[in-house]
């Protein structure tokens, strides 16, 4: 399970360190990055999504909104081999997406993680607390 909250830099273009917690939720060395909700990129055990395909494309392609999401989610995905070091590269159509800068978040968030702008990041959780938290 992906839990907790890190702030990282990039280490070159589009290059980043998932932080160790993270990596030790993986059951591979690819993970699978796309576009999330919220301005955010979503990152994936390769295993964990394969089993949300399945879920999505158990939805009949005859009901608009499983075509919508399917598309939404399959056409931003694309697999990230981590070095021995744990860092991978965002690709810059992703890059683009989120406005991630030369800082980001990146979040657990249960059955994946997140990758933030900082700025967006503060700004979504200060959302999030005001209707859920305190």
């Amino acid at each position: 399970m992906f839990l907790g909250e890190y702030t990282t830099k990039f280490t070159g273009l589009g290059r980043v360190i998932l932080p160790k917690k993270l990596r030790e939720s993986l059951t591979s060395e690819i993970i699978i990055l796309s576009r999330g909700f919220e301005g955010c990129v979503f990152g994936f055990d390769q295993k964990t999504f394969e089993e949300e395909a399945k879920k999505q494309l158990e939805i009949s392609a005859t009901e608009e909104r499983a075509r919508l999401l399917r598309r939404y989610l399959f056409s931003s995905s694309v697999p990230a081999e981590l070095d021995s070091q744990g860092r991978f590269v965002i690709p810059s159509a992703l890059l683009t997406y989120a406005n991630l800068k030369q800082e980001v978040v990146i979040i657990g968030a249960g059955d994946h993680f997140e990758i933030w702008n900082t700025i967006n990041w503060a700004k979504h959780l200060t959302i999030i607390e005001r209707d859920y938290g305190r």
